[in-house]
């Protein structure tokens, strides 16, 4: 089992920026695909974004997409989500996860494709 803790988020105001961080445990971590998802308030949780190991694919939502960017720094076990031009609709509890296993190279945006979750992290974006 991978070990996931987010750290970064809080309140920012539109137009603002944070970056999330999510350390992870284990001794292969630069073979997880890693994904970035969230939930609001009232709504089920969604797809933000995805890095694949190795090649450092990436692929977004289209809500987030040109302002979202996710990034790895295997040697330090964590990935990164830098958020610009935050908007009030980016209000979530956000989570990151791992696909243990993963295909190299691939990306992956179903919930369902990922073993571990961390805890989250609420980013509050006032208007």
């Amino acid at each position: 089992q991978v070990q996931l803790v987010e750290s970064g988020g809080g309140l920012v105001q539109a137009g603002g920026s944070l970056r999330l961080s999510c350390a992870a445990s284990g001794r292969t971590f630069s073979m997880y695909a890693m994904g970035w998802f969230r939930q609001g308030p009232g709504k089920e949780r969604e797809f933000v974004a995805t890095i694949s190991w190795s090649t450092g694919n990436t692929y977004y939502s289209d809500s987030v997409k040109g302002r979202f960017t996710a990034s790895r720094d295997n040697a330090r076990n964590t990935v990164y989500l830098q958020m610009n031009s935050l908007k009030p609709e980016d209000t979530a509890v956000y989570y990151c996860a791992a696909k243990r296993n993963a295909v190299y190279g691939f990306t992956y945006y179903r919930d369902t494709s990922y073993d571990d979750w961390g805890q989250g992290t609420q980013i509050t974006v006032s208007s």
